[in-house]
């Protein structure tokens, strides 16, 4: 005998259900070990004693001191990077956002960013311009003397801790 208030798409139903929480567990579990675990530096130090791994700095304001060797005067880009992953700051005249994914050895993947649309002298764009283009194609990151270091194919980004 049949019950009538029984579905017999019922049980598909909750295998697809179970389906995307485990493709969902997959895709985004690796994001959760980032932030929970340091990154490992595969390279030793000497005496062949691995290097101590760094931590990613999350929820720090970093404030840009220079691209490419050449340091910022007047008002200067920003960075934070918070325990979501989302990248947000202020670009010399536009204030963007962005995902930044820290990858295994120190490597750094950042997504599509999102940049307000407000106009600002050609020299500030033009600066603007190279601060995003070097932060959104970043390869690696590192904290160096103090310093918090975005190096890509565009140029390196060298920041310092903001207040």
């Amino acid at each position: 005998m049949l019950r009538r208030d029984f579905d017999p798409l019922e049980p598909l139903s909750m295998l697809v259900r179970l389906l995307h929480a485990a493709a969902f567990t997959l895709a985004f579990g690796g994001v959760a070990l980032a932030q929970s675990a340091p990154l490992a530096d595969p390279k030793a130090g000497a005496g062949g004693v691995p290097k101590a791994q760094k931590q990613f700095p999350l929820n720090f304001q970093w404030t840009a001191s220079s691209l490419n060797g050449k340091p910022y005067s007047g008002t200067r880009p920003t960075l934070q990077i918070d325990d979501q992953l989302r990248a947000r700051g202020f670009a010399g005249c536009n204030t963007f956002s962005a995902t930044a994914y820290p990858l295994q050895q120190q490597r750094l993947a950042v997504g599509p960013l999102a940049v307000t649309r407000k106009g600002c002298d050609p020299g500030v764009m033009a600066l603007e311009k190279s601060f995003l283009v070097a932060l959104r194609t970043a390869a690696r990151w590192d904290l160096k003397d103090g310093y918090f270091v975005v190096e890509g194919p565009n140029g390196e980004l060298r920041f310092e801790r903001g207040l």
